[in-house]
């Protein structure tokens, strides 16, 4: 099979970003006690070896990940991603001793089903279109908004606990900028002029801004870890995240490709509530959920 090495890389990933997505999870609640990660716990969590190991595990998905699509297209690998989900949700119930219930599995398929979907029809949706100064200046103003929208809610109910869903509705919206404004850095870099100095030739602009909102994105992660299942974070990732990425694409760069049929359009914008919906079910139906409003209501 021509794809076959691509596949596995796209498995592997997924089956390293479970594991580290779940021993990250499991770090974060032994140190928090269900409660938000603050800057001292984030601290804390930098010199926690369960939590680094986690990281680790992480990494070598991602880079797995950029492996696979150097070798295939967009549309074997990424829906190979949604696997982690599933794959998540057997590890850390077997972990944590936790019983699945049939609402929580039934949310896990739908979510792989309306994001597969998307992705799948986002591609032949799409097509790559040169991003100006003013489209690059454009997405860091409205991911300038998005940061302060979402650190204003976090920072005034900072005493209050939020909803896991919360949490990771917001990594999910930073890290999808995050990828747009990345790949603009790469193709930036990637028609650099060797005659000109390169540090000049660098998009510090958007630099900054996936710096910001990588960091931001990752401390959202953290207090989703702390008020949710890890299944909540793998479903940011490959749910939310590569959709919010279209959504700029299509709305912001231009990238929706001339003559596609408004049934395409209206299908994806379907795809797109399925998994939302599928992703919202699984943050309040989970056994993991169920059991923190229980202690909750008992206290």
């Amino acid at each position: 099979m021509e794809y076959l090495p691509a596949i596995l890389c796209a498995l592997a990933s997924a089956a390293f970003l479970a594991f580290g997505t779940q021993r990250q999870s499991s770090a974060v609640q032994a140190d928090s006690g269900g409660l938000d990660v603050n800057s001292r716990g984030m601290m804390r969590l930098l010199v926690n070896p369960r939590w680094l190991f986690g990281l680790l595990l992480m990494i070598i998905g991602m880079a797995l990940n950029v492996m696979a699509l150097a070798m295939a297209p967009l549309t074997v690998v990424q829906p190979l991603g949604a696997v982690a989900l599933a794959m998540t949700t057997v590890i850390n119930s077997r972990d944590q001793g936790i019983k699945v219930n049939r609402v929580t599995w039934i949310a896990i398929v739908v979510c792989m089903v309306g994001s597969v979907a998307f992705v799948l029809l986002a591609v032949n949706a799409t097509h790559e279109s040169p991003v100006t100064a003013a489209e690059q200046w454009t997405v860091i103003g409205l991911l300038a908004i998005v940061i302060l929208i979402f650190g204003s809610i976090a920072f005034a109910r900072r005493r209050r606990p939020h909803g896991a869903f919360f949490y990771i509705l917001g990594a999910g919206v930073l890290f999808g900028f995050t990828a747009v404004l990345v790949r603009t850095i790469a193709v930036a870099v990637k028609h650099w002029d060797p005659t000109q100095s390169f540090w000049l030739q660098v998009p510090w602009a958007p630099l900054v801004a996936v710096v910001v909102a990588g960091l931001m994105g990752q401390y959202f992660n953290q207090n989703a870890y702390s008020s949710g299942p890890p299944e909540l974070v793998i479903a940011g990732l490959t749910v939310i995240d590569p959709m919010v990425g279209v959504a700029v694409g299509i709305f912001v760069l231009g990238e929706l490709s001339p003559n596609v049929h408004p049934v395409v359009g209206l299908s994806m914008a379907a795809a797109a509530v399925v998994a939302i919906v599928g992703v919202i079910a699984l943050s309040r139906h989970h056994p993991d959920v169920l059991a923190r409003k229980e202690q909750r209501k008992n206290a």
